[in-house]
């Protein structure tokens, strides 16, 4: 699909399917609308008096056009009170009109909507809103399918945007498109083998750096934690560490750390039925991001280093599975009390947290689907936002307000680490259920001694069962977006 900026006025477009947007309250055909209404013979007009259309953001309707005009269809989208116009209010316009398109069976889309902030940054939301929208992960099925014909060209129009604003916006798709795969794949397909390789193929395609810790590795760097989850799965352990350098001399230096596990039984805690144990494929949400973030870094080369870590491994039944009351020594040389086998993910981010603050970064950030505590608080389409720091706390929010991910800022209660405190080790691995949200980030703060930490708690929007704005059912791609933001801001 070819996507570009055009200055071609929308009177003399021609092609399929022309789009436009239209604000809530305001929907008085003026200007250019209007000269286009009176050429299409009043279709605009009858279309939005005949559907009852108000402009609401994220509402559309389309009609065919009669007679010989240029274009075939009219599509017309809501994008909501002018006052609340941001740049993720073009990004789900565009994915609607995408879709809305694709159905129509329109081949070529022109695409008009106001500007926010400036042209390459409206250019590049529309791009990620008809780029993500408009995926469709088909490897798994047999008879793949695709509704409609594939939209072979989108026109941008009257954007004086550069190509290469809307190449990085492709770039950074093709990150969240890899997050999304590597979440939505089987179990028995995305395994801590298949993650070391495509560790492997990110590393060789963009000129990485790359280290995997194999059991043995981990076991002289003293990762009692990582060990004790994976001891159980038949499968190997991969701590992955991907590194990217700039050519130029960094301006600083950072840290993504991502939950990696591929599959969650729940241990000898087992999941139940009406637990979701079927999706727990979907537990190595964390490193799926991560690794979408490798991908759109690397093609987009900013002068910053940024180091990817993740603990690969699944957590499994067998006679080798660690035991609900089990002592673990972490990295760091804290003692674990395993009081809930299936609050794993946080012993494997304990080892990698130690890891990434040996390197001597400016800043770490996780991700997680760490805790359904976090989806009971903030429901499906928000993360929840753990620091210390203030500085980070607001470099992360901004990256992710302009990303249009979600994202809300938690209280870290010193007060509730008191449900954490063992008996005869350093500490539990959970705490009471009351504020288990919390608990978990603070059981995290232990293995971060002095470096500026942000933890994000990814559990509710990875994964949506509907359509929801420009995502598409299945796995979000969450948080590339984000990162991608911070790193380059």
């Amino acid at each position: 699909m070819e996507i570009k900026a055009s200055n071609t006025p929308q009177l003399e477009w021609a092609g399929d399917a022309l789009a436009i947007g239209l604000f809530e309250d305001a929907i008085e055909l003026t200007g250019e609308v209007a000269k286009l209404d009176e050429m299409l013979a009043g279709t605009l007009s009858e279309l939005i008096e005949e559907t009852e259309f108000k402009g609401k953001a994220n509402s559309s309707t389309s009609t065919r056009i009669g007679g010989t005009t240029s274009i075939r269809k009219i599509i017309i989208v809501g994008l909501g009170k002018l006052e609340n116009l941001k740049l993720d209010t073009l990004r789900q316009a565009a994915a609607t009109c995408g879709r809305l398109a694709k159905k129509e069976r329109s081949k070529t889309l022109g695409i008009s909507l106001p500007m926010c902030q400036d042209a390459d940054a409206t250019a590049m939301a529309i791009t990620e809103g008809i780029e993500l929208a408009l995926h469709q992960d088909n490897r798994f099925k047999s008879e793949p399918e695709n509704l409609g014909l594939d939209i072979e060209k989108v026109e941008l129009i009257g954007l004086a945007a550069s190509d290469e604003a809307i190449a990085r916006a492709r770039q950074i798709c093709s990150g969240v498109i890899l997050a999304r795969e590597l979440v939505a794949a089987p179990a028995n397909s995305c395994t801590p083998i298949t993650m070391a390789e495509t560790a492997k193929t990110l590393a060789k395609d963009f000129d990485l750096t790359l280290e995997i810790l194999e059991k043995e590795d981990c076991e002289k760097l003293g990762m009692g934690a990582f060990l004790g989850v994976a001891q159980g799965s038949d499968l190997p352990p991969k701590f992955i560490h991907i590194t990217y350098k700039p050519v130029v001399t960094a301006r600083r230096k950072l840290a993504i750390v991502g939950k990696g596990l591929t599959f969650d039984s729940g241990g000898l805690n087992l999941k139940v039925s009406g637990s979701s144990i079927e999706m727990m494929k979907i537990d190595m949400g964390g490193a799926g991001t991560t690794f979408g973030t490798v991908k759109a870094i690397a093609q987009l080369k900013p002068d910053v280093e940024v180091h990817f870590i993740s603990a690969v491994t699944e957590n499994m039944l067998s006679g080798h599975a660690m035991h609900p009351g089990d002592f673990l020594t972490a990295s760091n040389g804290k003692i674990i009390e395993v009081n809930n086998t299936d609050a794993e993910g946080r012993l494997t981010l304990a080892d990698a947290l130690v890891f990434a603050e040996k390197l001597g970064v400016d800043a770490i950030v996780d991700l997680a689907t760490l805790t359904g505590a976090c989806v009971v608080a903030l429901g499906n389409d928000i993360a929840g936002l753990w620091s210390p720091n203030d500085d980070l706390a607001a470099e992360i929010t901004t990256a992710a307000e302009k990303a249009g991910e979600k994202m809300w800022r938690m209280p870290l209660e010193e007060k509730y680490f008191e449900g954490l405190k063992a008996m005869h080790a350093d500490l539990k691995n959970t705490g009471p259920r009351p504020g288990s949200a919390i608990t978990a980030a603070l059981f995290l703060k232990q293995f971060v001694k002095n470096t500026p930490w942000v933890h994000l708690d990814i559990a509710g929007p990875v994964w949506v069962d509907a359509e929801n704005g420009y995502n598409n059912q299945g796995a979000t791609g969450y948080g590339v977006r984000t990162l991608v933001n911070w790193v380059l801001s």
